[in-house]
């Protein structure tokens, strides 16, 4: 172990930055060159203040195709993903898949799921009950990828969500929040959580054309609104918001 240690001390400097870079030393997450699903993992990191390759396939925005995802399922590198991104390779080769598995191996990762299984169901459920929005807001069918819906269909369907649907969901979380609560800026316990990343994530990380509206239908929401502030307040998720790649979504 010790003659381990000095010889990683002998390498020159420009051979240790290679050596850190490789896919052996330390996480990879390979995902689109937009946020996505794989936007929460990032900011996870960001607030582990860990590094990690972010391995990115650019998407042409003129006909949505990417070289490099095609290249990459061709490879078999997403195979645990079911030839789907994201996927997160460990430091020592394992490759994960679904991005709510990714999010949770690196919560646990980074000291984000409590101390004892009862406080990693409680976290878990809070996380869940905001996953539980987004897929309301999906079903509900008014994004610019909805095909089977005229655009009248899709404005009024979107006025629906956000002056009813989602503030009624939203009033449910704030109320099983405060259950849990002790400290306004954390959802439970006494430092952040991955139940304040969901929390920040649903509210705060939405499509900018949804960005007003969102905060519109959370307005009434003084927990989760402390809660998501917090998580952006922090300074390695700061630095990631204010430093991180331009995408389409």
């Amino acid at each position: 172990m010790m003659k381990s240690l000095f010889l990683i001390g002998s390498l020159s400097a420009t051979t240790y930055a290679l050596a850190a870079s490789s896919p052996s030393s330390r996480l990879q997450l390979k995902y689109f060159d937009i946020r996505g699903a794989a936007e929460t993992c990032r900011v996870l990191l960001a607030l582990g203040r860990e590094d990690y390759d972010d391995v990115r396939y650019k998407i042409d925005p003129a006909t949505f195709q990417s070289p490099g995802f095609l290249e990459a399922k061709k490879n078999g590198d997403l195979r645990m993903n079911l030839n789907r991104a994201p996927v997160l390779i460990t430091p020592d080769g394992q490759s994960i898949g679904q991005s709510k598995a990714i999010e949770r191996y690196l919560a646990r990762r980074f000291g984000l799921f409590g101390q004892t299984s009862e406080d990693e169901a409680i976290i878990d459920c809070i996380a869940e009950h905001c996953r539980d929005v987004k897929d309301a807001a999906r079903q509900k069918g008014f994004s610019k990828f909805t095909k089977n819906k005229t655009d009248e269909e899709k404005a009024r369907d979107r006025a629906e969500w956000f002056e009813n649907d989602m503030p009624e969901m939203l009033d449910k979380i704030e109320e099983a929040v405060k259950e849990t609560s002790v400290n306004p800026n954390y959802a439970f316990g006494t430092s952040a959580t991955y139940a304040d990343v969901a929390i920040w994530a649903l509210l705060r990380d939405c499509f900018e054309a949804d960005l007003e509206d969102t905060t519109k239908a959370a307005e009434k929401c003084q927990t989760l609104n402390a809660i998501a502030d917090h998580i952006a307040s922090n300074d390695g998720v700061s630095k990631w918001l204010s430093e991180r790649p331009e995408s389409m979504f």
